[in-house]
């Protein structure tokens, strides 16, 4: 038995503590012991190393000892046929790095273990650690150095690659899956990525979230285009996505796409086209001067802030007569898309900030360009598809964005079940 052996063997029973954590006083004390004697917390030879070989082997056994009916050492199992046949090594990548154990064998081979399945040579935590670093940015190439650098662990770029290929099951799926049957509100928007078709070009990606009744953020799917985004090929979007179960959707949040209006009304025809009005402030801005920006927003404000539309008309009278002569296109900017803004005013305040801006699809935009912006450009339409999947799976992993969102949602709901009776529930 060795040193590390001992540390582990003296650790108490019950090392939990009443939330189902390990106890702080039994971590305390391994520490303490690693470090009296010259052990390493994490690296080759490490604390954590030895304790995950130790957790693993003991699983094996368990479940051996469950195979065969009896335990190690246990006269039960003399001549009852199948026995334990000794071990094998075998070097796994886990979390902490690669780890020797030793596996249990049994004499007809018909053991067939969960805890470190036969010929699997990475523990799944390992295959979610990939994921994940792929989602924030990172090339095969640089999950693979940081693999080597941080956990001294050697994976080749293919490994990484059949590593991320196993995301496309699931994305089929995910892309497929029935959908409710209302959403409050539809935030809709695209990026453009570079994809490699005979030559590089520009796609569009086509992103849509919903805002559930119960107030979670549900992204509806992504789809590849070809040219430039274009309103008929959102028909074609909406269109699947009215086929996978939503009826209805009582407000579009959207862009001044031309044509796109007529696409929306096509899919939902009681649905409520609103324009985001963040992107209108901002197309406003760049239209006019750096320096005159502060003061327009001063002046812009009491429109988008209004009671009604004609307070808003009166109120955007009066920024034209401020800036209009000297910025006559955002008199034409504002003019074109009234029709869309104007919705926005009907409202009460809990829906006003729900739909004041597309910052849900927005942010989950940044992120794709995060995770797109590395690698340049890919080689194929499947390859950017899975990259922006794993970047889907990776969003809020403890959940605390959702829940904050959640939280905010009622007042808007009541907002919303009145505004839009019937059509919820």
């Amino acid at each position: 038995m060795t040193d590390h052996d001992v540390v582990v063997a003296t650790t108490p029973t019950n090392v939990h503590d009443d939330d189902g954590r390990l106890d702080q006083s039994i971590a305390e004390e391994l520490v303490a012991r690693a470090r009296s004697e010259g052990i390493d917390l994490v690296g080759p030879g490490g604390l954590l190393g030895d304790l995950t070989k130790q957790i693993l082997e003991t699983g094996l056994e368990v479940e051996m000892d469950e195979h065969l009916g009896y335990t190690k050492h246990d006269s039960a199992g003399r001549n009852g046929g199948n026995s334990r046949n000794g071990t094998r090594s075998k070097t796994v990548i886990t979390e902490v790095g690669p780890v020797d154990i030793d596996v249990p064998r049994d004499r007809d081979s018909s053991f067939e273990p969960a805890t470190v399945k036969k010929r699997q040579r990475r523990l799944n935590g390992v295959d979610a650690m990939v994921i994940s670093l792929m989602a924030k940015g990172l090339t095969t190439g640089e999950v693979q150095a940081h693999l080597a650098e941080t956990y001294g662990t050697d994976v080749s770029r293919e490994t990484i690659s059949k590593i991320t290929d196993r995301v496309l099951e699931d994305l089929a799926e995910w892309q497929n899956r029935p959908l409710d049957r209302v959403y409050p509100v539809v935030f809709i928007d695209a990026i453009v990525v570079k994809i490699r078709d005979g030559q590089v070009a520009n796609r569009p990606v086509y992103t849509a979230i919903g805002v559930t009744v119960e107030g979670q953020r549900d992204i509806l799917g992504l789809w590849v285009g070809t040219g430039g985004e274009g309103a008929k090929y959102w028909l074609q979007v909406l269109t699947e996505v009215k086929n996978r179960g939503v009826e209805d959707a009582c407000i579009v949040v959207c862009d001044g796409l031309k044509g796109l209006p007529e696409s929306i009304e096509a899919t939902w025809p009681l649905a409520v086209i609103q324009t985001c009005v963040l992107h209108l402030i901002r197309n406003t801005f760049r239209l006019a001067s750096r320096r005159d920006w502060d003061a327009m927003a001063k002046d812009l404000r009491p429109v988008y802030t209004a009671v009604n539309e004609a307070d808003a008309q009166g109120r955007l009278d009066e920024f034209h007569d401020n800036w209009g002569d000297r910025y006559p296109a955002i008199r034409t900017l504002w003019s074109n898309a009234w029709s869309e803004f104007v919705p926005f005013l009907d409202y009460s305040p809990e829906i006003r900030r729900v739909i004041y801006s597309t910052n849900a699809i927005e942010s989950l935009n940044a992120r794709f360009r995060r995770a797109t912006r590395a690698r340049g450009h890919f080689p194929n339409e499947q390859a950017a598809m899975k990259c922006l999947y794993m970047v889907v799976r990776s969003l809020d992993p403890t959940g605390t964005g959702q829940e904050r969102w959640m939280n905010r949602w009622k007042p808007a709901l009541n907002a919303f079940a009145i505004t839009f009776q019937g059509r919820l529930f």
